[in-house]
This record gives structure tokens, sequence and C-alpha cells, in this order.
């Protein structure tokens, strides 16, 4: 068979890999830093294994190892389909899947030798912020081209949600991370003071908006039909969430500086911005969910459904608990307690690692010419293993943070604090022991996966190419 006439799933199947791979990776590294909160001496005056420095390399592996390598795997798997063309370019994507590898490497050794900007979700210094911006241009050069070349004229909504998540993160990270280098490992933002935490927070909000909301809409707007083998419930409403969900949620990321240096009105801003975000968020997780309309009896023989739909509950669970905390009146409690902790990773596990761990489980079979995963019971064992340790982490975050703000802000008749730091501290440790618990537990579910797709691997006798479909002209 020509190589012309199929599609490019090499560098699917090796972003597949390493998504799999990060991902126990960085969730491993998340559950030794929730032991070091529950028992410090755990970091044994090893530098290297500091707090401070291990918590930036497990946001990292989490968010761009792991969820990067998934939004590359699927975003080049469905476009190639939706398009019903080979990718642009073997080379170019090939250098995109070797890129991205040698730029988490390049974390995973710098972050832990407290080589640092400081900069949340930006961390990596000015040698790797160049790196990653090569590759990311690279992997958009790939994905547009496969697009401009394609044989069918309509574009679906997926690659929508993708191309905007790929050009808005290469403006936002190219701008945040301007800066004037002054050795090898050492450069200076060129911004400074309120602007420097504006322009930062502008980054990190929309770091979670595109690159952890919108590159992953576009993967639940692909797989959750083809799983459920039925049309999206509404491409209308899917074209609205789209326009709307991009338009705002750039704006929304002053709510991160409630009550600091930032211009009141800029705060304001965020906080409006944040609560209009809540109707087209909501309005996707709705279209969604309501595609499994007429089909709901599916969920109780197909895990893989399980999956998504319990993803898209926690999109709109932290897409309306996000809002909420933006309000100022309820964020003079929330912030800087461990309500915020519960609040991310309500996203980031529950909506962003769920609908990763289903669309996988949809996507692999397909990769490999087979019709099933190797064990469906272990996709059942997986979901519940996980969604348990979701629910565990998240509502033990909740309940130790809103305890820590009632007693940060409790004062005697005298104007005198009721309670010191330390005896928050001490009332917060037996939730640190079960976030603890509920981490080992996701771990536990993505090391299940991880069997599953080895074992699904090896059965899978031949790699077989998938021809692409001949386009009728209308």
């Amino acid at each position: 068979m020509e190589i012309s006439s199929t599609y490019n799933d090499k560098v699917v199947r090796q972003f597949t890999i390493a998504t799999i791979v990060w991902g126990i990776v960085g969730m491993a590294v998340g559950a030794f830093l929730a032991a070091e909160l529950a028992w410090p001496w755990l970091d044994f005056d090893i530098p290297y294994l500091s707090y401070g420095r291990l918590r930036p390399l497990h946001t990292n592996a989490v968010i761009f190892a792991f969820g990067g390598c998934a939004l590359m795997a699927t975003a080049f798997y469905v476009v190639q389909r939706t398009c019903q063309v080979r990718l642009f370019s073997d080379k170019l994507a090939a250098f995109v899947f070797w890129g991205w590898q040698l730029v988490i490497v390049a974390v995973a050794i710098t972050l832990p030798l407290g080589i640092t900007q400081a900069k949340e979700y930006a961390e990596p210094e000015w040698p790797i912020d160049i790196l990653i911006a090569i590759v990311w241009v690279a992997f958009g050069v790939v994905f547009f081209g496969t697009i401009v070349k394609r044989r069918v004229k309509h574009i679906y909504v997926a690659n929508w949600f993708y191309g905007a998540m790929i050009i808005t993160v290469a403006v936002l990270h190219i701008v945040n991370n301007l800066a004037i280098p002054v050795s090898l490992w050492k450069s200076y933002p060129i911004y400074s003071g309120a602007v420097d935490a504006m322009v930062q927070w502008w980054y990190g909000h929309n770091a979670v908006g595109f690159f952890l909301t919108a590159g992953f809409l576009g993967m639940m707007y692909y797989y959750v039909p083809k799983q459920a083998q039925r049309p999206i419930y509404s491409y209308r409403l899917s074209v609205v969430h789209f326009w709307a969900l991009i338009s705002v949620y750039m704006w929304a990321g002053p709510h991160h500086l409630h009550y600091t240096a930032l211009p009141d009105w800029a705060q304001s801003l965020g906080m409006v911005f944040s609560l209009i975000l809540l109707a087209p968020s909501w309005g996707g997780m709705i279209n969604g969910m309501m595609t499994l309309s007429g089909a709901w009896y599916k969920l109780r023989t197909d895990p893989i459904l399980k999956f998504m739909i319990v993803a898209l509950a926690f999109y709109g669970m932290a897409t309306f608990e996000g809002p909420m905390m933006s309000i100022k009146t309820v964020n003079a409690l929330s912030h800087y307690t461990d309500w915020t902790i519960g609040h991310v990773h309500a996203g980031a596990l529950g909506w962003v690692a769920f609908i990763t761990f289903g669309s996988f489980y949809c996507m692999i079979p397909r990769l490999l010419g087979l019709e099933r995963m190797y064990s469906t019971k272990l996709i059942d064992l997986h979901f519940w293993v996980a969604t348990i340790g979701v629910v565990v982490y998240i509502t033990s975050m909740w309940i130790a943070g809103v305890m820590q703000g009632l007693m940060w802000r409790a004062i005697n008749p005298d104007g005198t604090l009721t309670y010191t730091f330390i005896e928050s501290l001490a009332q917060t440790y037996p939730f640190y022991v079960t976030r603890l618990l509920g981490g080992l537990l996701v771990l536990s579910g993505s090391l299940i996966m991880a069997y599953n797709v080895w074992k699904t691997w090896a059965s899978a006798s031949t790699r077989i190419a998938v021809p692409i479909p001949t386009v009728v002209a209308a």
C-alpha cells in the first residue's frame, strides 16, 4: 500500500505511550509530595527532594508531559480522520514528538536542580522556553497544514478547539516568557511588579483555559460521539460554545489576584468575566452529556462511556466552582487555602485525566487494528478505583480549605487572632493523609490502565495501515 494512502498513526502511537508513561511519573511525584506534606522528613534533607523543587516538577509533568502528549496524540489522530488526509509532514510530526520529549526531560532535570523562573506553570528557564516555542510552532504547522490539505470542505468542531488551543498557547507562552538572559540558566522577565503578576496570571489562567480546557473539549467533541455511536447532540450549540468560550476565557485571569496590588477595577473585571464564563462552559457540558440522549443504557455495559460522562460531570462542577470562587467575598475565604487545591484537582483529575482515559480506551484498539481493549473488566476497575480516589482527594481538600479559611480569619473580641497558623496546620493534618490515600488510588488506576494497554498492544499481531476513505463528490 502506498504510504500516501494511509494515515500516519506511528506518531499517534508514540504520543499515546508517552502520555501513559508521563502520567504515571507525574502522578507518582504528586503522591510523594502529598506524603511529604504529611511527613516532612521524607525529603531526607536532600535539596532535590524538597517540596519547593518537586512541586513544579509535578505540575509540569501532569500538565505539559501527560496533558501535552495526550493533546498531541489525539489532535494528530482526530485531524487526520476528520480531514481524511495524512498529516502534513511526517518528518515534522516526528520532530514534534522527539522535541516535546526533549522539553520534558530538560524540565525534569532542571527543576529539581533549582533552575527556575519561579513563575507558576512557566518555571523552565529561557533556553527551554525557546525550545518549547519551536516545537509548539512545528505542532501548529503540522496541524493547520493538515487542515489546509483536507479532502472535505467542512472543518469539524473538534479541530476548531484544537486550533484555538494551539494558537492561544503559542501567544501566551511567548508573551509571558519574554525575558533578558544574564547567563545560560538565568534570566529576568521584562515585566515588573503588578504588571508581571497580571501578565503571569493572564498566562496562568489561560494555560488552564486553553491547554486544559479548550484542547480537551476538542477531544470530547470527537471521542464522545464516536464511543456513543451517536452524533453530537447539537452542532449549533457546539459552535456557540466555541466562540463564547474563547471570547470570554481570555479575560478571567485577574481573579487569581484578588486582594493584591493589582488595581481593583482589574480584579473586578476578572470576576465579572469569570461569572459570564459559566454559561459557555455549561453549554459544552450539556452538549456532551445530551449526546447520550436515548442511549443512557450504554453506561451499564460500557466503562469507556462512564469515564467520558463522569469527566463531563467534573467539568461542569469545576466550571461552576471556579466562577463562584472568583466572587470577592467567597475568595476572601478560599484564597491561599486547600480549597483551591481541591478545585484544581477536580478539573485536572476529574475532567482532564478522565476524558483522556476514556478517549485513549476508545482510540487505542483502533490504532492497533483491534476490536477492543484487552480487558473491559480492567477498564471498569480503573474507572471505580480512580473515581473513588478523585472524590476522596477533592473532598478532603474542600473540607480542609473551608476549615483553614474560617480559622485564619477568626478574631477575638479584642481584635487578636483566635488561632495561630500552627493550630490550623495541626487540624489540617488528617486531611493531608486522606488526600494521599486518594492520590494513591488515582495512581493505582493509571497503573491498571498501563497493564491493560500493554496486554492490548501485545495481543495486536499486526500493525495495520488504515486506508483513507474515498471522498464522494456531492
